[in-house]
């Protein structure tokens, strides 16, 4: 069982980063896909960004050259760098896990078994 715990959400003005942070729990000796995902009010749940298991990066166009996915794997943790937010990015952002290679899979929320519980980011104008 994989449990994943979501940190450095906040409070910022439009232009302003935010560092998050995903725990992951339970991993051992398993390879995994992780990927960053969002949910505004009234919209569905999007792609973010995503790490695949080889490496590979895949980011939601409306955030490409802003955020970056990293993983330190001595840590166990996921990483998702916000660089120059924006309104638009107001949402739960949740990190999620699913097991083996997500390929073209990996920006589907569909595709992800583990789940954090999330971290709230509201960008201000």
């Amino acid at each position: 069982q994989v449990h994943l715990v979501e940190s450095g959400g906040g409070s910022v003005q439009a232009g302003g980063s935010l560092r998050l942070s995903c725990a992951v729990y339970g991993y051992a000796y398993i390879s995994y896909c992780m990927g960053w995902f969002r949910q505004a009010p009234g919209k569905e749940r999007e792609g973010v960004a995503a790490i695949d298991s080889d490496g590979s990066t895949s980011y939601a166009d409306s955030v490409k050259g802003r955020f970056t996915v990293s993983q330190d794997n001595a840590k166990n943790t996921l990483y998702l760098r916000m660089n120059s937010l924006k309104p638009e990015d107001t949402a739960m952002y949740y990190c999620a896990a699913l097991v083996g290679y997500g390929g073209i899979g990996r920006m589907s929320p569909h595709e992800y078994k583990y789940w954090g519980q999330g971290t709230q980011v509201t960008v201000s104008s």
